[in-house]
C-alpha cells in the first residue's frame, strides 16, 4: 500500500499542486473533512473526483442551491403500496467521499444536515439511525469572493472541517501543460484505483498509531494557548482544534515517511488548520491573514 503511488496518480491530473494533493491526503487520513475556497476553475472538483478515483471510494458530488433540502442530501422514506410501508431511499450522502459543491449557496437547513453527518458518521431520519460508510470524508467548497445569494457558514460548522486550502493558480509550466492537453476532469474520473476502502481504513489505523511526543504535545499546548489569550485574535482555538493538529500532524509524518511527529510537521499543517477557525480582531484579505497566522509560529518557541 503505497501511499506515494497515489500522490503520484493525483499529481498527473492536479498539476504543480503537490503539497496539496498531500494535504488533503494528510486530512482523510486524519479522519477529518476538507473545506476548498478558491476561485473557480482553479480544481476543486477534478481534485474530489481524482482523490476519490485513486483511492477506490464510492463518490457523489452534492451541488448545493438555495432550494436545497436536507432530504435531498440524507434521502427520504418513500411510501411502498404493494409492501403497504414506507422504505428508505437513501441519499447521496450514504458514499464514502462527498463533494459538496458550493456549499455556502444553500441555506443554511440544508447545511446543517451535513453536521451530525460529519460529526458523527451517521444521519437521523424520521427518529432512525443511519450509519454511514467507512472511510466518510467530506470535501466542501466555496467561492470566497460571492456573496449575493450565499449563505457563510458559521462557526460551529467551519468547526467541523479538519483543514481549510487553498488550490491557487498553477504556474507557469504546469498551466502550459494544462493548456497543452486539457481535459483533465475527464482524466481523473479514468484514473485507476489503487487501494480501496478497506485499505484506507488500514492506513487511518496506521495514522492514529504514529508517536507524538510529550515535548510536541507541550509545543502544541503552548500554540493554543498563546492564540486564546493574543490580541489580535477575537478568540483562539478549541480543544477540537488542538486534537487537529495532533491528528494531522500525525498523518502528514505517516506521509513523510515516518512514524513519529517532527515540529515541522506540526508547522506544515498548522495554517490549513488555524485559517478558518482563528479570526482576526480586524478584517484582513487572505494574504494577510495568512501573514498574521505565520507570526503566531514564530512567536511560539519550539521545544527544546
Amino acid at each position: 500500500m503505497d501511499i506515494n503511488a497515489a500522490i503520484q496518480a493525483i499529481s498527473r491530473v492536479i498539476k504543480g499542486k503537490e503539497k496539496v494533493i498531500k494535504l488533503s491526503l494528510a486530512c482523510l487520513l486524519a479522519k477529518g473533512h476538507l473545506l476548498l475556497e478558491d476561485l473557480p476553475g482553479t480544481g476543486k472538483t477534478t481534485l474530489a473526483i481524482a482523490l476519490a478515483r485513486v483511492l477506490g471510494c464510492s463518490f457523489a458530488r452534492i451541488q448545493f442551491t438555495s432550494d436545497l433540502l436536507p432530504a435531498d442530501i440524507l434521502g427520504c422514506l418513500v411510501y411502498n403500496p404493494k409492501e403497504g410501508s414506507f422504505i428508505f431511499r437513501p441519499g447521496p450522502i450514504f458514499h464514502h467521499i462527498i463533494l459538496a459543491d458550493e456549499i455556502n449557496r444553500a441555506t443554511p437547513k440544508a447545511q446543517s444536515a451535513l453536521l451530525e453527518a460529519m460529526g458523527e458518521g451517521q444521519v437521523s431520519i424520521e427518529g432512525v439511525v443511519k450509519p454511514l460508510p467507512k472511510p466518510f470524508f467530506v470535501i466542501a467548497t466555496q467561492n470566497p469572493r460571492e456573496l449575493y445569494g450565499t449563505f457563510p457558514l458559521p462557526e460551529s460548522q467551519l468547526d467541523r472541517f479538519l483543514m481549510r486550502l487553498e488550490i491557487g493558480y498553477p504556474d507557469h509550466l504546469s498551466e502550459k501543460d494544462i493548456l497543452r492537453y486539457g481535459h483533465y476532469r475527464e482524466e481523473a474520473a479514468k484514473l485507476p484505483p489503487l487501494f480501496d476502502a478497506e485499505a484506507v481504513l488500514a492506513i487511518q489505523s496506521r495514522v492514529s498509531a504514529v508517536k507524538i511526543h510529550e515535548d510536541l504535545l507541550e509545543y502544541i499546548l503552548n500554540l493554543i494557548n498563546f492564540t486564546r489569550g493574543w490580541e489580535m485574535l477575537r478568540y483562539g482555538f478549541s480543544t477540537r482544534g488542538a486534537e487537529a493538529l495532533v491528528n494531522s500532524s500525525k498523518a502528514w509524518a505517516f506521509l513523510e515517511g515516518r512514524n513519529y511527529v517532527i515540529p515541522e510537521d506540526i508547522q506544515t499543517v498548522f495554517l490549513p488548520i488555524a485559517f478558518h477557525r482563528l479570526i482576526p480582531q480586524q478584517d484582513l484579505d487572505p494574504k494577510a491573514k495568512n501573514l498574521l497566522l505565520k507570526s503566531i509560529l514564530e512567536k511560539v518557541p519550539l521545544p527544546e
